[in-house]
């Protein structure tokens, strides 16, 4: 099966996510909202809730939405995951593979909690240049962007232009 690579990053991905998240609820204790450890000056571990999609966005104020977001993000999960069967290219196999293993993470956090759980909270001082995010989020940052400079960096050969060069 093609992307076998992809899919299993994305169970890894997804796995790490979870675990990480229990961790920090768990063991680490960070079980209410607002609730901050600081762990570096630029770097702390403070609990979020968010009830939208990237950037906040689409909130989902009401278990409607909540649900229409569940089935909106499995949606796209899904056509990602029908992409990378069908992908060629082994490097966006890869980012694909991080993008649906973010991907998932974030719909179980919707699905079992209401939200997605963020902890991952970088500043300067009162200054933060991020949202608080999560491991999934970053899977997913980091794949798109791995998408997006592949799209428009990276030339694959075209093998009629090795006939004309002939």
């Amino acid at each position: 099966m093609k992307g076998k690579a992809g899919f299993a990053l994305a169970g890894a991905i997804f796995l790490v996510d979870q675990l990480i998240k229990w961790f920090v609820a768990g063991p680490l204790g960070l079980t209410e909202l607002g609730q901050s450890i600081d762990l570096l000056p630029f770097f702390a571990l403070t609990r979020v809730h968010n009830m939208g999609i990237s950037l906040g966005l689409l909130t989902a104020g009401s278990d409607t939405t909540r649900w229409l977001l569940v089935a909106g993000t499995s949606v796209i999960a899904l056509v990602v995951a029908w992409w990378l069967t069908r992908e060629e290219k082994s490097g966006d196999r890869i980012a694909l593979g991080m993008v649906l293993g973010g991907a998932l993470g974030n719909i179980v956090d919707r699905a079992r909690l209401g939200y997605v759980f963020d902890f991952l909270d970088l500043h300067i001082g009162d200054f933060r240049p991020f949202l608080v995010f999560n491991v999934a989020d970053a899977s997913i940052s980091i794949g798109v962007a791995i998408l997006i400079l592949r799209a428009f960096l990276v030339r694959e050969p075209n093998p009629t232009e090795k006939l004309d060069d002939a």
